[in-house]
């Protein structure tokens, strides 16, 4: 073991140590008063990292999940019903370019200051000339109608808009400066109390808050590794604790597993179009092997989905068919049935002229069939799905060479080799990111160049939509209309593999609830119905 390994290992020891000093003290604390024992209120939890960009939901907390510290105005029930929040009401006009919010009399924030519309309109406008991932370029304005009421008007109809509506937390105008990020107001169910970096974040439960009142009055957020975390679940010290699936049948005293699903995939995306030239920045654009649709349609039917949740997963996770499985706006028509079909797949490719040559590798117009996968070499998950894709993809004559890079390297590559992504939101606008010709070679948007007339066609359709249904419908069909579509029953320009389950250790007595579908990992999406976490009788 390294110096280095040693020194951390030790640090995270001794922190461990003092977490359960702390929680040993408050919990004698609790007895003194009441001469017996009671049920603790006091929640340590580890289940990931903390946010590199901290609290900000103007530049994107909260975008996967619970903002926490805020509130939003609608929110999601566990079944994706869209609910009031701090909204009362909302109407859309006829021509879908203004939406109308009235809000709820008397929500304040944490520090005891009242929750108005001059508060909304300060959120969205600063969140829009924030330059990051809370897009709202098609926001023209924000206006005040009076106290408790607001006024969004588009530049042109988006269905897509409400879920800004759903996910963006409103911040205190009077509140918030350079360092907010840091020391976040709000009207959520928590406040933030202390926040040591790279260590720990200390929540009290919001005197405030105009919502259920939490059970647990304070909540403890370790920001460790996840075998450091493990550790501490075994020792006791923490109450709830995010484990990979290596470690996932292992009993831990006193604890049970939480498997909840999600729709946190991973998959390939395949450079769409041949090699055809560069990026502004020089990157290549185009790859000569998987613009052909007879190597797209193979590599999805050749694959055995079962078999990679069963080996790299632990069988803690489901196959993947599309960007949204078992969302609302999600095709089921484009579950594959005949998974892992390697004759089928051979057929593909051999009407398609992929002939096998010396090597055992198809070529085609002096085209060898091989392409470089890049995945994240710090993603171990990512990692063992490359290296397994690529095991079972040889008997069709395709060689794949796995290649792990930082994402400084990926991005280079990105346009013009596969890449390993991991993507899945409550947002269905994600499917416009990734397949919209209008987003192609767009930061990470449709790195891959895919384009079809009529996926773009049905995407506008849901966006000019005046209601959820009619845009799910049309989402449905830009994936799969019975003739063409972005899944693997059309262009396939992916290789979707699994949906990771999102796995827990906590307390046997613990109760968390009903929880929704779980998207990408960011944002801790556990704690999206954290007032209703309780002790069980």
């Amino acid at each position: 073991m390294s110096i280095v390994m040693m020194k951390n290992k030790m640090k995270t020891i001794l922190f461990l140590m003092v977490t359960a000093l702390l929680i040993s003290c408050g919990e004698n604390d609790e007895k003194s008063k009441n001469g017996n024992q009671v049920q603790k209120d006091h929640l340590i939890l580890a289940i990931g990292g903390e946010p590199d960009n901290g609290f900000d939901p103007t530049t994107g907390w909260g975008q996967y999940g619970s903002p926490l510290f805020q509130s939003t105005l609608l929110k999601y029930d566990k079944d994706f019903n869209i609910e009031n929040n701090v909204a009362t009401d909302y109407k859309v006009n006829e021509d879908g370019l203004k939406w109308t919010v009235k809000l709820r009399d008397s929500i304040k924030f944490s520090d005891g200051k009242p929750l108005t519309a001059d508060d909304v309109v300060f959120t969205f406008n600063t969140a829009k000339n924030s330059a990051s991932v809370v897009d709202l370029t098609n926001l023209q304005k924000v206006e005040k109608i009076d106290r408790l009421e607001v006024q969004f008007t588009l530049k042109k109809r988006n269905s897509t808009f409400i879920f800004h509506l759903i996910s963006l937390g409103i911040v205190p105008e009077h509140a918030y400066d350079a360092s907010y990020n840091e020391n976040p107001v709000g009207s959520g169910p928590y406040k933030m109390v202390q926040w040591d970096k790279g260590q720990q974040l200390i929540l009290e439960a919001n005197p405030y808050y105009f919502g259920k009142k939490p059970y647990f009055k304070r909540l403890t957020f370790l920001f460790l590794s996840q075998d450091a975390a493990f550790a501490a679940a075994k020792s006791g010290q923490a109450d709830v604790v995010t484990v990979s699936p290596t470690l996932a049948d292992e009993k831990v005293n006193g604890m049970k597993l939480i498997n909840l699903k999600s729709v946190d995939n991973r998959g390939l995306v395949l450079p769409f179009v041949p090699n055809e030239g560069e990026t502004v920045n020089g990157n290549p654009i185009g790859n000569n092997v998987t613009s052909d649709i007879a190597i797209r349609k193979a590599l999805n039917i050749g694959i055995d989905r079962e078999a990679l949740v069963d080996g790299v997963l632990k069988g803690y996770g489901t196959p993947a068919y599309s960007i949204a499985d078992h969302l609302p706006w999600w095709n089921p028509e484009t579950e594959i049935t005949n998974d892992g079909d390697l004759d089928k797949a051979r057929k593909i490719l051999e009407e398609a002229g992929w002939k096998l040559q010396n090597g055992n590798i198809r070529e085609k117009d002096g085209v060898k069939a091989e392409f470089s996968l890049y995945y994240p070499a710090n993603d171990q998950i990512r990692k063992s799905l490359s290296i397994a894709f690529a095991d079972m993809v040889k008997p069709l004559g395709i060689q794949i060479e796995t290649k792990g890079k930082n994402w400084n390297a990926i991005e280079m590559e990105m346009h013009s080799s596969a890449v390993l992504f991991g993507l899945g939101s409550h947002d269905p606008l994600e499917l416009y990111n990734t397949f919209s010709s209008k987003a192609r070679g767009r930061g990470l948007h449709n790195v891959n160049y895919y384009a079809n007339d009529s996926v773009d066609a049905y995407f506008e359709k849901a966006l000019q939509a005046t209601s959820q249904e009619q845009a799910n419908r049309y989402w449905k069909k830009a994936q799969w209309d019975g003739k063409t579509g972005f899944s693997n029953l059309g262009d396939a320009p992916w290789v979707w593999l699994v949906n990771l389950d999102h796995l827990f250790l906590i307390r046997e007595n613990l109760v968390i609830g009903p929880q929704k579908v779980q998207p990408h990992e960011h944002s801790w999406p556990i704690t999206d119905f954290i007032e209703n976490w309780h002790w069980e009788d």
